[in-house]
């Protein structure tokens, strides 16, 4: 197998290729091997990064080559746990930075908004997207969609409302965007027409890119793969759109007619 293939299966995440290098420099200092290709891709990305430059180890920045770390390992300590202990501290500070990076400012609110609405079914899926965000780019989208079918289900049952279960995601949201008065018809202000006809249109974008760039569906050979940005940007928008139909049925009067 060549360095290429290697390559082209490393995560691409930042904070999965620094616990990849992590990984790499414990297999390597406790009697396992690396790919000296691969050492120096990640080496030489985090050093071209002045924010990350600084917390990597002061090893890392030292050996050019992934040979060069053996005698450094060795006195580290006179075991192999003693050695992984002490890597796994040299690389806290830097993976505590890209983790805190990694999170959108929207997840914490989302969170507490999804998981009050219905801790079984709303807050899993999203725990879901969130998760796959960045290891499986095609799986978050598909998980985005699904959260804001699973909102607008949630949303019709609690009001009565049948729906098909085979529904599509845009014909869903119509049906709860009525209930909920969201329907861009139901309103006479240009200004919430226009938002609410954004928010139709997000809906059937969530839809349409679930279809094509997904793992919802097989992929021909000229398939796109979507990146980590795309599925964040897919999560965000189910999210947001999710927490507006939820704040909007928690707004609703008690005595509204279910």
């Amino acid at each position: 197998m060549t360095d290429d293939v290697f390559i082209d299966d490393l995560p691409t995440a930042p904070y999965e290729r620094a616990m990849f290098l992590q990984n790499m420099l414990i297999s390597s200092a406790t009697g396992g091997s690396g790919d000296g290709s691969i050492y120096a891709l990640l080496r030489r990305e985090f050093l071209n990064d002045p924010v990350i430059q600084p917390l990597l180890p002061a090893y890392v920045r030292s050996c050019r080559e992934l040979g060069a770390f053996w005698s450094t390992a060795k006195g580290m300590s006179s075991t192999w746990e003693g050695r992984r202990v002490q890597i796994r501290a040299d690389f806290e500070a830097l993976l505590d930075h890209l983790e805190v990076a990694n999170r959108s400012p929207l997840d914490a609110d989302a969170a507490v908004t999804l998981a009050a609405f219905s801790s079984d079914g709303v807050a899993a899926v999203w725990q879901k997207a969130l998760e796959r965000r960045d290891r499986d780019p095609e799986g978050a989208i598909t998980a985005a969609r699904t959260l804001l079918e699973t909102v607008c289900k949630h949303i019709l049952d609690a009001v009565g409302e049948p729906y098909d279960e085979g529904a599509d995601l845009p014909a869903l949201y119509r049906l709860a965007a009525k209930r909920l008065n969201l329907a861009p018809s139901d309103h006479t202000e240009e200004v919430f027409r226009q938002i609410l006809s954004g928010c139709i249109s997000v809906v059937s974008g969530l839809g349409a890119v679930r279809n094509k760039v997904s793992d919802a569906h097989g992929r021909g050979a000229r398939g796109v793969r979507p990146a980590p940005r795309h599925a964040q940007f897919a999560v965000n928008l189910a999210a947001a759109t999710a927490m507006f139909l939820i704040e909007t049925w928690q707004a609703r009067p008690a005595t509204a007619a279910a």
